[in-house]
């Protein structure tokens, strides 16, 4: 893997729905505005607020539209 392919950002998202391998997220709270993530590719955390952090490679949000 090469270090672009490696590189990751965080990004604060809302989280809409979760299946076993995806989660469904958006940028503005708008469910129609969403994209699915692989649960393989993406790690995230919740703080007490109820926002979720998510770290994700940085080819896939663009790809995706979060960035």
């Amino acid at each position: 893997m090469s270090k672009k392919e490696s590189e990751r950002i965080e990004l604060t998202l809302f989280k809409h729905h979760e299946t076993a391998r995806a989660v469904l997220v958006s940028d503005d709270e708008d469910e129609d505005n969403a994209v699915w993530l692989p649960l393989s590719q993406v790690t995230y955390t919740e703080d007490k607020r109820g926002v979720f952090i998510f770290s994700v490679p940085e080819w896939l949000a663009k790809k995706t539209g979060l960035v």
